[in-house]
């Protein structure tokens, strides 16, 4: 796994309205599990989306992938932890779904996001300054 340079670990119960007859979580509700911790990483970094919107740069989710080890299932406490990995071209997470109590891993997964400005709709090639600043990082 990559170095991570931001990290978060979000808390999640797993809600009856995510589930089916089974008490299994449908599978598209993980995309929505990692939003949650997402939004939760790009708030530590004070980036969160309406800082990014005043910064004047949209970051579309281009790429997902999740990778489903074990059923997420009704009332589990998960752990949604979040790792900012890249940013120099674009913001890739990697995301893991641990369960609370036992530590077990139940699924693993990433996010590609890039910067697109604004004012001219164009996708950047490389990151904007301003994701280095809120990172307090020196862009080379």
């Amino acid at each position: 796994m990559s170095k991570s340079v931001a990290s978060s670990e979000t808390e999640i119960d797993v809600p009856f309205f995510d589930v089916d007859l089974m008490e299994i979580v449908w599978h598209g509700h993980y995309a929505k599990y990692f939003e949650i911790a997402r939004c939760d990483l790009l708030d530590k970094i004070d980036y969160g989306y309406m800082a990014m919107r005043a910064s004047g740069y949209a970051w579309p989710v281009i790429d997902l992938h999740i990778r489903y080890a074990k059923p997420l299932i009704f009332r589990q406490k998960i752990i949604v932890q979040a790792n900012l990995v890249e940013w120099q071209n674009r913001l890739k997470i990697h995301y893991q779904i641990v369960d609370k109590a036992t530590g077990v891993r139940l699924s693993r997964g990433t996010t590609c996001q890039v910067a697109v400005d604004m004012a001219s709709h164009e996708m950047c090639y490389e990151s904007p300054a301003i994701i280095w600043q809120k990172l307090g990082l020196e862009k080379p």
